[in-house]
């Protein structure tokens, strides 16, 4: 791992093609069992040699290799084949030649035989000038694919039901971390802000579930929708220490419960299914496997554990229950006091209490359950790079570098660490960019080499670090108001006003509330920022007046466009006049606005 800060070592696992990663993750399924035994007999390297092609010298030296490395998927990368005997030797060319054929001649209804697909690939690749492959290398590509694929192509899902679980049960876990599953739910339970106090809805919880011992070795309460980037934190939170987030939460307890798991078991929701997702887990190693449509029992552990602590939640002051007719008249909204980071709190100590307890279809309990799984197999390995695993599950995007940097959503972005590729951007592909929809004030890109990520900041530097959500609703009122081409500028003075306006209504609206929350917990910067300059040096006064007039509003109408009146009298900047109309129609406060001159041209701005 490279030393200097905003550095973050990569490896290639979105640039590298797919046929050479296909390779990869073969050869890492067969050489990852026989690297973790300590010795390896000669029938099994003999097998492993003729199962990935290879000499039987190559399979020790990717053994050593694996056991020598760093445990990611990259360490099996192959080299450039030097042509030797028991080495794949066609080009790359002619691979995805063959790969093409037997995938849309062979893996078909149609049935067609090993000599009628050759035949194709022979014609093929005359028409193209290509040296044509001997058949019982096709032969050996068709070998090497998935029984079960191949199975469901040709013959459909019904002939392939013998190669799968009997009956439909879920196949038998009988490893730590061997299989963790991952869900999302809504917690019912209103939580309240950390400043007012005040009811700003309901939050998401993401588990994690080590299906082995039925543990949680990843948790996540947010305020954000479930996505992607609600993935990635709940992987963190389950690879990594646990202790320090303990002590952070000043909560003593134990929770052991911490490793890379080796299969994500997901249902097929659009944040399970992402590239940045599917790149990652084959990074480090992790197997994503999704549930069979129309077996629902198959995700069932996660979601009766999930459904236990709901059970729980419905104790908590602010509980919502399951359903109306259950929570009958209590009063969610009056009777919450829980802040989201107090929830947290309880949670973890509700975590802690299921892990102690005896679990019915274990007959032990949770916590004894991971003990002896640990004490067969050994302590599982922690991620100790918290920010570079995540990076790896941060969304993906792709962007051409300019002379200014990068432009992404109308903001741009910059670096001295760019300056390098600057003057031979011309002859460089477009870059990969990771962004963490939570604080998009800095970007993560990967170098032209593919080596490591670097960081880069907002190109200026006085704009506030914002949220994807943030930047969207800001261009969204921009285009409301007739703007088509949005600049940053004015991108920045809109998210600046629309904070005050939250910051205003805040006291009053519970979605506000819960905006400003949100912004609260978004992840610190690492850039310097600075807070921008108010426009003119008036809106501090303005803001003044039309807080009372915001209070004046719940009692008065008349004295709520009184105070407007003198708040905005000689007001000669359409902007000010304008953020005042806009603060009282967000509100949802209806004013008779056409006894004062100076607030129809913002009203006409409105309209």
């Amino acid at each position: 791992m490279d030393a200097r800060p905003g550095r973050i070592e990569a490896f290639g696992t979105v640039t590298m093609p797919d046929a050479l990663w296909d390779r990869t993750k073969k050869i890492s399924a067969v050489i990852a069992p026989m690297a973790a035994q300590t010795t390896v007999g000669r029938v099994a390297v003999d097998a492993a040699a003729l199962s990935l092609g290879i000499s039987r010298r190559q399979v020790y030296v990717l053994i050593k290799r694996h056991r020598d490395g760093t445990g990611l998927l990259t360490d099996l990368v192959p080299g450039r084949s030097s042509g030797g005997k028991g080495t794949a030797r066609l080009s790359s060319e002619v691979e995805d030649l063959v790969r093409e054929m037997v995938r849309k001649q062979f893996l078909t209804r149609q049935k067609r035989s090993l000599a009628a697909v050759y035949l194709d690939v022979v014609g093929a690749c005359r028409l193209r000038q290509l040296p044509v492959p001997a058949r019982n290398t096709v032969e050996q590509r068709i070998r090497a694919l998935s029984p079960v694929e191949v199975g469901r192509r040709r013959g459909g899902p019904q002939a392939v039901r013998s190669l799968q679980s009997a009956g439909g049960d879920v196949p038998v876990i009988g490893r730590v971390l061997e299989q963790v599953q991952i869900d999302h739910t809504v917690v019912d339970v209103i939580v309240v802000d950390e400043r007012e106090r005040r009811p700003i809805g309901r939050p998401y919880l993401t588990a994690a579930i080590n299906v082995f011992s039925r543990s949680l070795v990843g948790m996540v309460v947010t305020l954000e929708a479930p996505s992607a980037v609600s993935v990635g934190l709940c992987l963190v939170h389950a690879a990594t220490d646990k202790r320090p987030g303990l002590e952070s939460l000043g909560v003593d307890v134990q929770w052991p419960m911490s490793g890379k798991p080796r299969q994500l078991y997901l249902d097929n929701a659009s944040e399970f299914t992402s590239e940045a997702l599917r790149r990652g887990c084959e990074q480090h190693g992790i197997e994503l496997a999704y549930r069979p449509p129309g077996r629902p029992h198959y995700g069932g552990i996660v979601e009766r554990v999930i459904g236990t602590a709901m059970q729980q939640v419905h104790e908590l002051p602010g509980t919502t229950f399951s359903n109306p007719a259950e929570r009958g008249r209590y009063d969610s909204d009056r009777m919450a006091m829980l802040t989201l980071h107090e929830l947290e709190k309880w949670l973890t100590l509700a975590v802690a209490t299921y892990h102690g307890s005896i679990h019915s279809t274990l007959g032990q309990t949770p916590a004894g359950r991971w003990a002896e799984g640990v004490e067969k197999t050994g302590t599982p390995a922690v991620v100790s790079n918290a920010r570079a695993f995540l990076v790896d599950f941060l969304p993906v995007m792709r962007r051409t570098l300019t002379r200014t940097g990068f432009v992404i959503d109308h903001v741009r972005y910059f670096s001295n660490s760019l300056k390098p590729w600057i003057s031979r951007r011309s002859t460089l592909d477009p870059f990969l960019i990771r962004r963490d929809p939570r604080d998009i004030s800095r970007i993560w890109v990967l170098e032209p080499e593919g080596h490591a990520c670097i960081e880069v900041p907002y190109q200026t530097m006085a704009n506030p670090a914002v949220s994807l959500w943030e930047h969207k609703r800001a261009v969204a009122r921009l285009h409301e108001r007739g703007v088509t081409q949005v600049d940053e500028a004015a991108l920045f003075r809109m998210i600046e006003q629309m904070r005050q306006i939250t910051d205003t209504a805040s006291r009053t609206t519970k979605r506000m509330r819960r905006d400003a929350q949100r912004r609260a917990l978004a992840p610190q910067p690492t850039t310097a920022t600075r807070p921008p300059s108010t426009p003119n040096g008036a809106l501090p006064t303005l803001m003044d007046a039309l807080q009372e007039a915001v209070e004046a509003a719940r009692l008065n109408p008349a004295d709520a466009r009184t105070l407007f009146n003198l708040a905005t009298y000689k007001q000669d900047d359409a902007e000010q006049i304008h953020y005042a109309v806009s603060l009282f129609l967000e509100l949802g406060i209806p004013l008779d606005f056409h006894h004062t001159t100076q607030t129809e041209a913002g009203l006409q701005d409105l309209d």
